[in-house]
């Protein structure tokens, strides 16, 4: 072999279509001589063109379809650009060597296109579980590819053949681009499950001796059948449902598409009152409103399947909770007067347990169950209460019934403007003010303007009168009386004096007060000094009968007078002479 001209070159070469594809030729010749020429053929039909002519001085690339994407390279290995899927034929490179002979090897060159994404379209009408023809599921197509590759179904992730029952049709068509186009159509016989049932095609091809897919997207088709099951139910639970409420007969059938719906009402005597009227036909839902006890019951669905004629029903019971004949009895039932006691009782009837509860006018709860017992009653315990009855295990179900618990008696005054400082001639208001039941009237003893208000119990009455001497001296008499009893009670009049008046009298006491203070104090500065004058001779001699040796004779001269003056002034502030003194 060594002595012996060889050429080598791979047996196949794969490349995709649009690039280039280099084929090498690889060549031995003994004693490492020159070769002569290289040519380079291709094989179309079994007819062999030259593309090139390789010698020592020159290259020749002859005159073939494949002028501008071929080239030669150093290494003499023949290069073809933007390859198509015409390009998919065998190569020739042929080796002389002159007294060594020719040799020559070849390649296939095969091109391919990877598929695109398979576009993959579902059956759009809606497919019936009854029927008679095996009907189309879905339709795959896989565009562009080279050589044209194999598509597969699959329902749920397993794969459909037609031994099972499916059948697939395909289609290759090979476009003016030498790619091809693969279409798939698949048929087969759906069940009321498939409804939820996911298909989808797989696009097979090999590359470089290994095999490659791609799937499209996963579709769902509509699937047609008839309803076996119905199902009725009250939204929302029968159970919370009281009067006043909304409710929805809500029907649902397993059927596809859903079938239509007719709603009755069944009577005592099992007669249907059809209240188709009321619902939504096709959605299956009777609306009742503002239900109330009557609207109890048992209600019924039926539905009706167009294709088979096959008809279904469904019966529910509504329940409606209600409270009724609320009613307070209050013992004893006679005239309350103050000081009794009373005790109310609330009662009601209900298919569901019931809870009582007490409150006031101000809606405060004094107490829980069904007795309410008033002790020791009053005017001002006197009030509005209301039984509140409730149903605990039906939300917003509840009812009050409110008792008026008024408590006769005699008048008691409240309020009097007594005693009241008033100015002879001056416009006075009186005010009276009492609590009652029944309802007093108010009389004064004097004439004038009378204003009377009343809320519940109380009555003020108010009396606009001018103060004369002779009210000033009596006062007012005010008289509340009713049916029971009556009260009165005497407003005492003062005179108020006058604020000149007072501010004389406090001016004067002010001055008196001062007057005293100074003159006080002028008596106790001569004392301490030991000088009190008594005579106008200017010389004074002060002995008692019984003198003593400790007593003390003060002989006060008339030019010292002047001084001494100066500590004594009149009111006026003016100094006084001192034989004055």
């Amino acid at each position: 072999a060594a002595n012996k001209l060889e050429v080598s070159m791979p047996a196949v070469m794969e490349v995709e279509s649009g690039s280039t594809a280099r084929i090498e030729c690889n060549f031995y010749i003994p004693g490492n001589d020159s070769y002569t020429y290289i040519d380079w053929f291709c094989v179309d039909q079994n007819n062999r063109v030259r593309l090139y002519h390789i010698t020592g001085s020159e290259t020749l690339q002859e005159n073939t379809d494949y002028k501008g994407r071929l080239s030669v390279g150093e290494d003499k290995a023949l290069s073809i650009s933007r390859v198509t899927v015409q390009d998919a034929k065998t190569f020739v490179c042929q080796v002389g060597a002159g007294s060594h002979g020719v040799a020559e090897n070849h390649t296939e060159l095969r091109i391919y296109k990877v598929p695109e994404v398979p576009e993959i379209t579902a059956n759009s009408g809606g497919i019936s579980v009854q029927s008679s023809e095996i009907p189309q599921i879905a339709k795959c197509v896989s565009r562009n590819s080279f050589p044209p590759p194999n598509i597969t179904w699959h329902k749920n992730g397993e794969q459909l053949e037609e031994s099972k029952g499916a059948k697939i049709s395909l289609t290759r068509t090979r476009e003016s681009s030498g790619l091809y186009t693969v279409t798939s159509t698949l048929f087969a016989r759906v069940t009321r499950e498939d409804r939820d049932s996911l298909y989808y095609c797989t696009v097979h091809y090999r590359l470089r001796g290994q095999g490659h897919l791609v799937e499209s997207r996963r579709v769902n088709v509509t699937v047609f059948y008839p309803a076996e099951h119905l199902n009725l139910q009250v939204m929302p639970s029968s159970a919370l449902v009281k009067e006043g409420d909304d409710v929805k007969l809500v029907c649902e059938a397993d059927g596809n598409p859903a079938p239509v719906f007719s709603f009755y009402k069944i009577e005592l005597d099992n007669s249907l009152q059809d209240l188709s009227s009321l619902a939504d036909a096709n959605s299956g839902v009777l609306n009742l409103h503002d239900v109330n006890k009557s609207s109890s019951g048992l209600y019924r669905c039926q539905t009706l399947d167009l294709d088979d004629m096959r008809q279904l029903e469904k019966d529910v019971e509504l329940v409606v909770n209600y409270i009724e004949g609320v009613r307070v009895k209050m013992e004893p039932s006679s005239p309350l007067r103050e000081g009794h006691s009373v005790n109310l009782t609330c009662d009601a009837h209900s298919p569901v347990a019931l809870t009582y509860q007490w409150r006031d006018e101000k809606g405060r709860k004094v107490a829980e169950g069904k007795q309410l017992f008033l002790r020791n009653l009053t005017f001002e315990t006197a009030s509005n209460f209301s039984c509140k009855v409730m149903a605990p295990s039906v939300p917003g179900l509840e009812q009050s019934k409110q008792v008026a618990v008024t408590v006769e008696g005699m008048p008691r005054i409240v309020a009097i403007s007594s005693p009241l400082y008033v100015r002879q001639d001056e416009v006075v208001n009186l005010t009276c003010k009492a609590i009652a039941f029944p309802r007093p009237s108010v009389q004064w003893s004097v004439n004038g303007t009378t204003h009377e208000y009343v809320e519940d119990q109380h009555i003020a009455s108010n009396l606009t009168v001018r103060v004369s001497h002779d009210l000033l001296r009596a006062g007012a008499m005010c008289r509340v009386s009713n049916e029971v009893g009556a009260i009165e009670e005497h407003i005492q009049l003062l005179d108020q004096k006058t604020p000149e008046s007072k501010g004389v009298i406090i001016v004067a006491i002010i001055v008196c007060i001062l007057v005293v203070a100074v003159l006080g104090s002028v008596i106790y500065f001569l004392h301490k000094k030991g000088k009190i004058p008594c005579g106008r001779t200017g010389k004074q001699d002060i002995t008692k009968p019984e003198a003593r040796k400790d007593k003390i004779v003060v002989d006060v001269k008339s030019d010292k007078l002047s001084e001494e003056a100066g500590l004594l002034q009149g009111a006026n502030g003016e100094k006084r002479p001192a034989t004055d003194q």
